[in-house]
């Protein structure tokens, strides 16, 4: 293992340094796709997000901890996120938060998938991310960026969001599987 700063070479691939990064909340996004009506494709995502990740000196010895404000959920629609916000589905009011935090890591190369507890409206479920770290850059702040993107599939029924209404061709009117893409940027602070 080679260190250049705030990237190493580890097995020929360039990694970011061991150290913590935090997420960069302006430059990050958390964001789902769903179906409506069984094939119309909608979107959103959510504006605030914050942890980071502990980088170990063996990448497979690495933490993440996020935390999403599950109000700061935006779809292009102000009723469809009222409805998202509600006790049909995110049930803000009381479970203001969602936290993923890892558990194992398997990493190879320049990607992996990161293990971990995912916890929404106070019911934890294990989850999977595809992970792939796509470089580093530094800012013209003098700060060292690394960049991740990651992708999963849940069952939203298995958070306890299961409304929803039977359609008369048969089918639901929302789908249960969403998918979940992930673009992190985090900012090297120790």
């Amino acid at each position: 293992m080679e260190t250049t700063g705030p990237t190493r070479l580890v097995g020929g691939a360039l990694l970011p340094a061991a150290g913590r990064w935090e997420i960069d909340p302006d430059h990050s996004e958390v964001a789902f796709t769903g179906r409506h009506l069984m094939i119309t494709r909608v979107r959103g995502r959510f504006t605030d997000i914050a942890g980071g990740l502990t980088i170990a000196e063996d990448i497979e010895d690495s933490s993440v901890h996020v935390v999403i404000d599950m109000a700061s959920v935006e779809s292009g629609s102000r009723a469809r996120d009222d409805h998202l916000r509600s006790s049909d589905l995110f049930e803000v009011e009381t479970f203001a938060l969602a936290f993923f935090h890892s558990r194992r890591i398997e990493w190879q190369r320049t990607s992996g998938l990161v293990h971990g507890d995912l916890t929404i409206r106070g019911i934890t479920r294990q989850a999977s991310l595809d992970v792939s770290f796509e470089g580093h850059v530094r800012d013209p702040w003098g700060g060292d960026r690394a960049i991740f993107s990651a992708v999963t599939k849940l069952n939203r029924e298995d958070f306890g969001m299961t409304w929803n209404r039977p359609l008369e061709a048969g089918g639901l009117l929302v789908s249960t599987e969403v998918t979940v893409n992930i673009e992190i940027e985090t900012l090297l602070v120790s």
